[in-house]
């Protein structure tokens, strides 16, 4: 049977669903899926967020031009996308400043502003690939405001191509980590991590941390770059990127106990396979070149660079379109970071656990819908703007984006491709209702008044919006 779908059919339902929910409206309300959207903002590589104690999100990055530090800042993330930006300071006319301005990271240091960078001079030819580290210097409590200068080189043990710093305290001590090529070692970039004196003096012995020799580090050219630390779990993570920045850009992982020595290389221990890969069926290539923050909730958030196709014309350097992405960051039942697979473009994922059963989770398995927790990436779905009214939303897995949850006539929900019919554009239509006490939601069926999205022996069902299982703690 095909069912016709008018505004005032869908009014007229979705004021029945709210009648037969059961719940005060003032206590659970139609929702929409609030916050970021990737890309989060367009053609900045190499992307460093952090939630700063003033209460404001910092982004900067490398600009396709190479020829500037930028700098941006929003009480939010979602924020950030439209942020006014400021420049910060522009490679010198001549000089060893004067050609590429790579990976800025912004750190406040002893209290004053520091923002570090990698830069080679002007004028073609291998020279320009002489990139070393600096640091610019902000003379004032803003670093929107402030007036920026350039405080100088950083001091490494070679005269070598190095890059990609960055900087963090652990115990009290401030270390610093960064990539370098070590003359006799035959590879593009190296891992290396020290005591930090002062902004540009290292304070200790250097540690080579790791070399690429895995197969996934070593694509196109052996690399290991871009170190960014996290420390959960009794545990310090350091990711790094690996390989050619092409759709082979990857991410690594380093990981050490909280109470061992960060500057014995035995302390640390490399992940055989990489965590964080291109994803053909959700449309983000080459990813890397990551740093962590922490959501308006508190809760961790990984964000990185990735491009939206895999084909590049040219040298991959001079492609302007890798885009800074953010997604939500989970945790294995060991306490490891698990990154799941780069989300794809659109608004940020949501992972729904039963309140009934909190092993059981809405997932799917290829087209088929199950509750269970499979993997990560199983168990994300995008809420979409539905096409029955202003309340009502769609629901979408990230690995199977034209695809959505459809309500059958016979109470049975399953995966459905879009078929641009009327009966889809009903039967994938729900209202859904927050629960902000109970951080919880209900996907009330257009299709089917009355009924909701939840469990029937142990499977993904339509069920009374009444029952029990119809909540989904959000996570």
């Amino acid at each position: 049977m095909s069912l016709a779908l008018s505004r005032r059919g869908f009014i007229g339902t979705a004021a029945a669903l709210s009648a037969a929910s059961g719940v005060a409206r003032a206590a659970s309300t139609p929702a929409t899926a609030p916050g970021p959207i990737n890309p989060l903002v367009k053609q900045r590589a190499d992307a460093q967020v952090f939630r700063h104690d003033d209460g404001y999100y910092y982004l900067t990055g490398s600009v396709p031009e190479y020829d500037r530090l930028v700098l941006r800042r929003s009480r939010t993330i979602a924020g950030l996308t439209s942020a006014t930006e400021a420049v910060l300071w522009r490679h010198e006319a001549s000089g060893p400043r004067s050609g590429f301005i790579w990976a800025p990271e912004l750190h406040q240091i002893d209290g004053r502003w520091i923002m570090y960078f990698a830069a080679g001079p002007s004028g073609g030819g291998d020279d320009v690939f002489r990139i070393r580290t600096y640091a610019v210097i902000c003379d004032g409590a803003d670093p929107m405001t402030g007036k920026w200068s350039l405080l100088g080189e950083l001091e490494t043990p070679w005269d070598s191509f190095n890059l990609d710093s960055t900087s963090f305290v652990h115990k009290g001590v401030r270390y610093f980590a960064w990539a370098q090529r070590e003359p006799g070692i035959e590879t593009n970039s190296n891992l290396y991590i020290a005591k930090l004196e002062s902004p540009l003096k290292l304070g200790s012995q250097v540690t080579r941390l790791t070399v690429p020799t895995l197969d996934w580090e070593i694509r196109g050219y052996k690399v290991a770059e871009a170190p960014a630390v996290l420390h959960r779990n009794g545990r310090l993570f350091m990711t790094y990127s690996a390989s050619a920045t092409d759709a082979r850009y990857c991410l690594g992982l380093l990981t050490a106990d909280e109470n061992a020595d960060l500057l014995d290389a035995r302390s640390w221990t490399k992940s055989p396979q990489p965590v964080f890969v291109t994803n053909t069926a959700t449309s983000v290539y080459g990813p890397g070149h990551n740093s962590f923050t922490v959501d308006e909730q508190g809760r961790d958030v990984l964000v990185y660079h990735g491009r939206d196709y895999a084909a590049i014309q040219g040298d991959p350097l001079f492609n302007p379109d890798r885009h800074t992405r953010v997604q939500r960051l989970h945790y294995a039942a060991d306490g490891t970071p698990d990154f799941g697979v780069p989300v794809g473009n659109g608004p940020l994922p949501e992972r729904f656990i039963s309140s009934t059963d909190p092993t059981r989770l809405m997932a799917h398995d290829g087209a088929k819908l199950v509750a269970g927790n499979p993997s990560l990436a199983q168990t994300q779905f995008r809420q979409l703007p539905g096409r029955a009214g202003a309340r009502s939303i769609m629901l979408s897995p990230i690995l199977m984006p034209d695809h959505y949850l459809f309500a059958g006539e016979d109470g049975s929900l399953t995966l459905q491709q879009d078929s641009k019919s009327a009966d889809f554009a009903l039967r994938s239509q729900f209202v859904r209702f927050d629960e902000k006490s109970l951080h919880a939601a209900r996907f009330v069926s257009i299709a089917a008044p009355g009924k909701a999205i939840g469990l029937s022996a142990d499977q993904l069902a339509l069920v009374a919006s009444r029952d029990p299982s119809a909540w989904w703690h959000i996570d």
